[in-house]
């Protein structure tokens, strides 16, 4: 293999690449040094106290932002429209329209696209039985519990063709027994669906439960302290992978990093 299919290979299996990105806001610096590798399709989970630069970071790496210095590469595309182009995120509110049904809500990425409302429904369509939505199809936002909402507006997320996710805080208005449902559906989901994601959570059960990498992030400026990778034996329900051993055992490090 030569040094171009080389070179080419690895472009290949980068998801993300954050280099030496530094952000200030005017005399504030939100983040400093941050270096930061996502694999293609690798899930890296984002911890660390409130206004360390967490939501910042995922502005940066979509392009809706750009860094005071440093670079960012996203499936290879350097500039904003590039890293845009490749990122779908999903925030913490649903978003969903209130006058769209659940299936046209679903569809609209593909209606932005410049499919018909007849073709996107069509592509559309027969995901909802997979996502545990079907059935819904016809029915409007404020006929659904708060986790059928979620799964929605991930359906949506991923209907968008993105490979990137960036998923800021999707769970934090759910209750804690819905939000673990929730966890664990998505968790299938991802099995089912790889992407690239970068998940930011306060949670921080959540972020061992669907996440290859932790990274905890220090108070401002925001710095990466702590990359704890996570190993968990595949098991059919959330409770039981949140006693195994090893979730235990990189629950306490995140927690010990969190506190140091």
């Amino acid at each position: 293999m030569g040094h171009a299919d080389v070179a080419d290979e690895l472009e290949d299996a980068t998801g993300i690449s954050v280099a030496q990105v530094n952000r200030s806001f005017g005399d504030i610096v939100a983040l400093e040094a941050i270096d930061l590798h996502v694999s293609r399709h690798q899930r890296v989970g984002i911890v660390g106290p409130s206004g360390c630069g967490k939501s910042s970071l995922l502005a940066l790496v979509c392009g809706l932002d750009e860094p005071t210095s440093g670079s960012i590469n996203v499936l290879g595309g350097h500039s904003a429209a590039e890293r845009l182009a490749a990122c779908a995120w999903m925030p913490q509110r649903d978003l969903l329209l209130p006058w769209r049904t659940v299936l046209a809500n679903a569809s609209l990425p593909l209606e932005n696209k410049g499919l018909s409302k007849r073709d996107a429904y069509a592509i559309v369509e027969p995901l909802f039985e997979r996502f545990g939505l079907g059935g819904f199809e016809q029915r409007f936002p404020y006929e659904l519990s708060g986790g059928m909402r979620q799964r929605v507006s991930f359906l949506r997320t991923l209907v968008a063709g993105k490979d990137v996710l960036l998923l800021d805080e999707p769970f934090g208005a759910l209750d804690s027994i819905t939000r673990a449902d929730v966890q664990q559906w998505l968790r299938s989901a991802l099995d089912d669906e790889p992407r690239t994601v970068l998940l930011v959570t306060h949670d921080v059960e959540e972020a061992v439960l669907l996440s290859d990498v932790v990274v905890v992030i220090s108070p401002r400026p925001g710095r990466i302290v702590a990359r704890i990778p996570i190993s968990l034996a595949p098991v059919n329900t959330r409770r039981d992978a949140v006693m195994q051993p090893d979730f235990i055992a990189a629950r306490g490090e995140v927690l010990d990093a969190l506190e140091a």
